[in-house]
């Protein structure tokens, strides 16, 4: 196990009714944004909530935060936060709109060209304005982690940052907010959150006997709970297990002293921005082939894997090997999640313009080994085809 130092502020505030929490939360005399998505949390009564907790504050409201945050859009909100004065921001809705809050939040003070933070992921940073969160849609623990995620549709480009002082001062999280969303949201989130354990988990062992059962048994409740949450929208003990499992995959803890990859996301990310697909959608279809192509650096935890989450024991190595991905594969065409690019009406050739552009950004050595390179992503997503 490596050294490491862990610090996680988010104060999380879970069940049923906990968003009058947010009173005791918000600082009395705060000037409050109240950033949304596309106002779905007007019609299944958070907002209603939200607003009662928020009392005589003053609120200004920003809605349509995309799926994938968009940097203009954001833009937009960062304007409205300077001319009002506002001083903090409150996320209500899914992943995305927590991952624009904290956008926000770090633009606001900024000095110079926002679009900086993410071009240096982040370590341009230097203060960012106080931020809560009300989760309405699980998947991305955004809701207490300090990563952020944002498109930029007009150039093509989806990039992240990372920095301690957009960590959410508290989280909400009330299984009921979600369960008036579409399957396939819901899907997704259960996807991303099982991809965020991979990639934390799936590198080589290094004896961290306690992050490995953390991550199995996030896995675990994820394929036991997933599924069933999915075909069960309102089954409330089976979605607030996914809503936990899903904030404790990206909260911190599974990745403390361990290596870590997250290739997966690089590649997916560029996915998303060229062809616009899911995120979520773009983890099935790299993962599995990515696993394959790596096998022979991942194998020891492959073989873990497959025997502590999906009971493959008997067989040979390679045997075993290819059983863990396969159960991987089907896991996430079994939430309704397609994993080959040609599922999506994506060509081959996609293959050479991602390592092209990875290439051209320096993006040229990264996974837990530093192995995968531009031509590696070829061939994961050629194989993914």
């Amino acid at each position: 196990m490596e050294n490491f130092t862990y610090f996680n502020p988010t104060r999380i505030h879970f069940g049923r009714g906990q968003i009058a929490s947010v009173d005791s939360e918000v600082p009395a005399g705060a000037r409050v944004l109240l950033l949304a998505g596309g106002g779905s949390i007007r019609t299944n009564g958070v907002h209603t909530q939200v607003r009662k907790a928020l009392g005589k504050r003053f609120v200004a409201e920003f809605f349509g935060v995309e799926a994938n945050p968009d940097y203009d859009t954001l833009m937009k909100a960062v304007e409205l936060v300077r001319r009002e004065k506002l001083d903090f921001i409150l996320s209500v809705g899914g992943g995305s709109v927590a991952d624009g809050a904290k956008f926000v939040a770090a633009a606001v003070p900024f000095k110079g060209d926002p679009w900086e933070i993410l071009l240096t992921r982040g370590s341009a940073v230097a203060s960012a304005l106080p931020i809560g969160v009300v989760l309405t849609l699980p998947g991305t623990g955004s809701e207490a982690n300090m990563a952020s995620v944002i498109s930029r549709r007009s150039v093509k480009e989806k990039l992240a940052f990372l920095n301690p002082n957009v960590f959410p001062r508290f989280a909400v999280l009330d299984p009921e907010t979600t369960f008036t969303l579409p399957e396939r949201q819901i899907a997704n989130g259960v996807a991303d959150a099982f991809t965020h354990v991979i990639e934390q988990y799936m590198t080589y062992p290094v004896h961290a006997a306690l992050q490995d059962r953390f991550a199995e048994s996030v896995m675990q409740v994820l394929v036991e709970e997933g599924t069933k949450s999915v075909r069960n929208p309102t089954d409330y003990d089976s979605r607030a297990n996914v809503v936990w499992a899903a904030t404790w995959a990206l909260h911190g803890v599974i990745g403390v002293g361990v290596p870590q990859d997250w290739a997966s996301h690089t590649i997916g990310h560029e996915l998303t921005a060229l062809h616009g697909i899911d995120h979520a959608r773009t983890l099935a279809v790299v993962v599995p082939s990515l696993l394959n192509i790596q096998r022979a650096s991942k194998g020891a935890k492959l073989l873990q894997y497959g025997e502590r989450v999906w009971g493959i024991r008997e067989g040979s190595e390679h045997a075993r090997v290819d059983a863990a991905i396969d159960r991987t594969r089907s896991f996430y065409e079994s939430l309704g999640l397609r994993t080959r690019l040609s599922d999506y009406n994506v060509k081959p050739e996609v293959a050479s313009v991602v390592a092209s552009r990875l290439k051209n950004r320096g993006v040229t050595a990264f996974g837990e080994r530093g192995d995968i390179t531009p031509q590696v992503v070829e061939r994961i997503l050629i194989q993914a085809a």
